[in-house]
């Protein structure tokens, strides 16, 4: 309809002020919600042609398309705006094409599709993933279908940092006060038990620096000094120098993580198409830099680490490689951009990483470019907030975080409590009460957290995310179990609609406004996908879903006497689960059938 009325306001600029407009200065947009119309023309631009005021040339623009399109059912002039209303009509015949069964996502295509890499997750493998992680996953996972479904070429890739002092750390610790120790003789997943030996070295380290402290040594020379972080220095240059004992020992440890990550994964419901690991990544950065320094680039020291001066970009000098030739994050991040492009030739690549790192990311860009990449523009920071509980922020070297997995099985147990209290679910099966319960759980996890602006922190409170009422996501679900459990009553009573009857029906205002939103989705997509924004699918979901609430309320559907208005209620109930179904898929949320 947008691209029919600007041609139709050009039409009737052509026609009343014999002029020719370009398009740009057609402003169209959504009619806000406090004023009457679907559409609303910016008329201030057009005034160059009219040569009169904004109210006069509005009523004559608005008077040509009422009388020449019969579409527009009407106008009104508020100022410089031109409020359109569009006709019933033409709002029904839109339907009927909706209610057809075409894809909902099928209008969210770009003209130009890119190749497209969503780094997410990139956990250390000394510790379990936590509640951090799981907004960092749900988003980076949100990303790449809203992305893919708007025809882009996404490929889901994770980078494991698997090699540093802070995997030494967990090793050291597990290597002193272990005692052989594994999951199977513990029973505990994988990485929760090298985290434990990660909090372990803190414990033992920062003991060490009180009691160095207490001998009158400063407290940075302590911290330097202590024998724990000397050992942990020590192990990190063998591994790098590949000592087999060393290298043996991170091999078994990381294995143990990787099947623990690989569990919470599948608990979340997320997944990549390739994994990097930064000890094959940094070999190739290492090299990189090495050239550079060749290359007169990048800059020795004198205690032979290497940096670059990045000051003509308004940043400061980096260091590369340490004096001891060992690498830090940013060789490794060379090392992976350099091999995703030569692997994927991507276009883009969204990291998807925290905001306490916007300045990493601007350093890697310039650094980037200074080595002469020409697609290093092509490197983006999705920088969002951090996320905490009501209680505080998390820290994992004092083994308060929260974990992952525990967070995972409460909500499942909330949505259990919340789900028996209410009472429906008498005559399920204990196997589909289960699995209920785990939809409805995660389903309020992923909600809560993917309805924030990404750019916000955020305080995630697990008894807000799974109210039944409000903008959660057991709410949606709510919505799309009751619009199945319409359709099985229809199936009993033998009602089936029929399409071909969508035209002959004269629905009220409340149908048309549902009409409405509906049509405000694959906008929606398409938005999301620009701005990278999950959220606004997210809180569309939820005003659509409010809106059908309403519209049952006040409406009845199996029990309409007009034949016609009662088919068309039901493939209007059906459009909007297909919708929700869509939307909540896209945030990677499953919608139950039965609730």
């Amino acid at each position: 309809m947008e691209i029919i009325l600007k041609e139709k306001i050009k039409e009737a600029v052509r026609v009343i002020y014999n002029c020719d407009v370009p398009d740009h200065l057609i402003q169209l947009q959504e009619t806000r919600k406090e004023f009457s119309g679907d559409f609303t023309l910016v008329v201030f631009p057009l005034l160059r042609y009219s040569k009169n005021t904004p109210e006069k040339t509005g009523e004559s623009i608005g008077t040509y398309l009422l009388t020449s399109f019969p579409s527009v059912s009407g106008f009104n002039v508020i100022k410089g705006f031109l409020n359109l209303e569009i006709s019933d009509k033409w709002w029904i015949e839109y339907f009927a094409g909706m209610a057809s069964g075409k894809d909902p996502l099928a209008n969210c295509k770009v003209q130009n599709p890119e190749v497209i890499l969503v780094e997410y997750s990139s956990p250390n493998t000394n510790k379990p993933l936590h509640l951090g992680h799981i907004r960092n996953n749900l988003l980076g996972f949100s990303l790449y279908r809203i992305l893919s479904a708007c025809g882009h070429k996404v490929i889901k890739t994770n980078i494991v940092n698997d090699r540093g002092i802070h995997i030494c750390k967990s090793m050291l610790a597990w290597q002193k006060y272990g005692n052989g120790e594994t999951p199977e003789s513990t029973g505990m997943k994988g990485d929760h038990l090298v985290g434990k030996y990660y909090v372990k070295f803190e414990q033992e380290y920062k003991a060490q620096i009180e009691e160095l402290v207490s001998k009158g040594i400063g407290e940075a020379e302590a911290r330097n000094s202590a024998p724990l972080m000397l050992e942990a220095r020590d192990m990190l240059v063998k591994w790098e120098n590949g000592d087999p004992d060393v290298v043996d020992l991170w091999k078994k440890m990381n294995s143990w993580v990787y099947a623990g990550f690989e569990e919470t994964y599948r608990m979340l419901g997320v997944d990549f198409d390739k994994i990097y690991y930064e000890s094959d990544t940094y070999i190739t950065g290492r090299e990189i830099v090495l050239k550079g320094l060749r290359d007169n680039i990048l800059y020795k020291h004198n205690d032979n680490s290497i940096w670059v001066d990045l000051t003509s970009h308004g940043l400061d000098h980096k260091l590369l490689l340490r004096s001891d030739g060992t690498a830090v994050y940013m060789t490794q991040d060379l090392g992976t951009a350099v091999a995703r492009q030569n692997d994927y030739h991507f276009d883009k690549t969204l990291y998807v990483v925290g905001n306490e790192q916007n300045y990493h990311f601007q350093v890697l860009r310039a650094l980037m470019k200074k080595m002469g990449y020409k697609w290093a523009d092509g490197l983006i920071h999705f920088s969002y907030g951090m996320v905490e509980l009501p209680e505080g922020r998390m820290k994992s070297r004092e083994g308060t975080v929260v974990d992952a997995d525990d967070l995972i099985k409460e909500m499942k147990e909330t949505a259990r409590s919340v789900s028996l209290e209410l009472g429906k679910l008498s005559d399920f099966s204990g196997e589909e009460k289960e699995e209920i319960f785990r939809k409805i759980g995660l389903g309020a996890l992923k909600y809560f957290i993917l309805k924030v602006d990404p750019h916000k922190n955020m305080t995630f409170n697990p008894s807000e995310s799974i109210d039944f009422n409000g903008n959660t996501g057991p709410f949606i679900q709510y919505t799309y179990a009751r619009i199945k459990s319409v359709f099985r009553k229809a199936e009993q009573m033998g009602i089936f609609p029929d399409s071909g009857m969508i035209l002959k029906a004269n629905p009220g205002s409340k149908e048309i406004s549902l009409i409405r939103m509906l049509r405000k989705y694959s906008d929606i997509v398409s938005e999301a996908g620009e701005a990278y924004s999950p959220s606004l699918i997210a809180n569309y979901c939820y005003e659509l879903a409010k809106e059908y609430n309403q519209f049952y309320h006040d409406f009845s559907i199996l029990g309409e006497e007009d034949l016609v208005l009662r088919n068309f209620r039901l493939f209007l109930s059906k459009t909007t689960s297909v919708v929700l179904s869509s939307g909540m898929w896209l945030l990677g949320i499953e919608m139950p059938e039965r609730m």
